[in-house]
């Protein structure tokens, strides 16, 4: 697949020419798991990494692991534990 980018978009993601790829497929992995289109071991099993290391690149990006508030999990918590 060929893509073309303008070169103020390369300039501003500030990254080697030879690291663009795997910098672009980890945005685009990070992207799908924020829309929810894609789970975080998903996302790690596309970019050959572990769920491990994905998760370190979420929180470098910001990108929360749990979307559920404290609340909901602590009622997810209570509903494992009384099982």
């Amino acid at each position: 697949m060929s893509l073309e980018l303008p070169r103020d978009l390369l300039g501003a993601l500030d990254i080697p020419e030879g690291r663009l790829q795997s910098r672009v497929r980890e945005l685009i992995a990070l992207e799908l798991l924020r829309e929810g289109h894609i789970s975080s071991g998903k996302a790690a099993e596309l970019l050959g990494i572990s769920k491990g290391e994905f998760v370190l690149l979420m929180a470098q990006h910001d990108v929360p692991y749990f979307t559920e508030s404290p609340d909901e999990l602590a009622a997810e918590v209570a509903t494992i534990l009384l099982s």
